[in-house]
């Protein structure tokens, strides 16, 4: 079992790999879609701001605190329409993303001796553990590593309008 000390020092890690890919684009870069369906690169950030704060911090506090309440209800697709993710300020949203990391880490890293295998109940999935919440935050940030990269070849095969075949198989 991945320990979450490792768990915990990957999610900080993982910072510099996100501001790095989100680092440097151009207003159309962030803006463009494959198709109207897909999410661009704002809607992604956005997406992982809200989820820094309101899913993954949140539910990983309740666990480790016994919370047997009602978990404040989360839609993370449905936020993205609703939210109007696509008109926010793409910097302001990454040094959003930034803080929130951050301070994300700082508590984390500030908790003494947590119970790990505490649980909430979720609506849904039933009884979760910290522990479980911690090691889908990080899949989650690799799922959004991986959309990142597979957007941005997108991008880069269908503005350079070049083969991109030279470089191997995506």
């Amino acid at each position: 079992m991945k320990e979450p000390k490792d768990i915990i020092k990957q999610l900080e890690l993982n910072q510099n790999v996100i501001i790095s890919l989100f680092s440097f684009l151009s207003e159309s870069e962030y803006n463009w879609k494959p198709n109207p369906q897909k999410w661009n690169l704002l809607e992604i950030l956005v997406h992982l701001c809200d989820e820094e704060k309101e899913d993954f911090l949140t539910r990983i506090q309740y666990a480790l605190n016994n919370f047997r309440g009602e978990l404040p209800p989360i839609d993370p697709e449905g936020w993205v329409k609703e939210r109007k993710y696509a008109d926010e300020i793409y910097n302001k949203q990454l040094e959003r993303w930034i803080k929130a990391r951050k301070e994300s880490i700082q508590f984390l890293k500030t908790l003494k001796n947590p119970n790990w295998n505490n649980t909430l109940i979720h609506p849904q999935l039933g009884e979760l553990s910290a522990h479980l919440f911690l090691a889908n935050w990080l899949a989650h940030d690799y799922l959004h590593i991986r959309q990142i990269l597979k957007l941005k070849y997108q991008y880069l095969a269908t503005c350079s309008q070049q083969d991109l075949g030279y470089a191997g198989d995506w």
